[in-house]
């Protein structure tokens, strides 16, 4: 399954309509993995100031995400395995483990975000990333025109 396109993208608006458009996931897979884990959701929120990535993990802690920033790629990992313990006098007659892991990719061209500001927080079952704008990427304000 393809999570990224190689090229590069000439602009941020075409990175977002590409990414929910072109083949970046293959959802004829229900957004399912190839071992059959699902790859959670995202939503991916613009303002004039910031992008926001928010992305539906419920059940995890901040302490099983890894993010990281290399050549413009935001890579988003997970991996938990969840361990049942036996208690005294127990055994197994059958035991099936439960991992759940993941990749999520996102290319941010430096010409636009101001990656040095990134920051990430998790709170009931969200994990959000807020990715600021370099000024220059900022459009402008409104500018009212005068009717004479």
């Amino acid at each position: 399954m393809k999570l990224m396109r190689s090229n590069v993208f000439p602009s941020l608006p075409q990175f977002f309509d590409d990414f929910f458009t072109k083949d970046f996931l293959d959802w004829g897979f229900q957004n399912n993995s190839a071992t059959e884990t699902t790859i959670p959701s995202v939503n991916v929120i613009e303002s004039n100031d910031s992008f926001t990535v928010e992305m539906a993990a419920p059940g995890m802690t901040k302490k099983d995400f890894q993010i990281e920033l290399e050549n413009e790629v935001l890579k988003i990992t997970s991996r938990k395995e969840v361990e049942n313990e036996l208690k005294e006098g127990q055994r197994y007659t059958r035991r099936e483990f439960s991992y759940q892991s993941f990749l999520r990719t996102f290319r941010l061209p430096k010409s636009v975000v101001d990656d040095s500001k990134i920051k990430a927080s998790y709170e009931n079952g969200i994990l959000r990333i807020l990715i600021p704008k370099r000024e220059e990427a900022k459009l402008p304000a409104p500018r009212k025109i005068e009717i004479k």
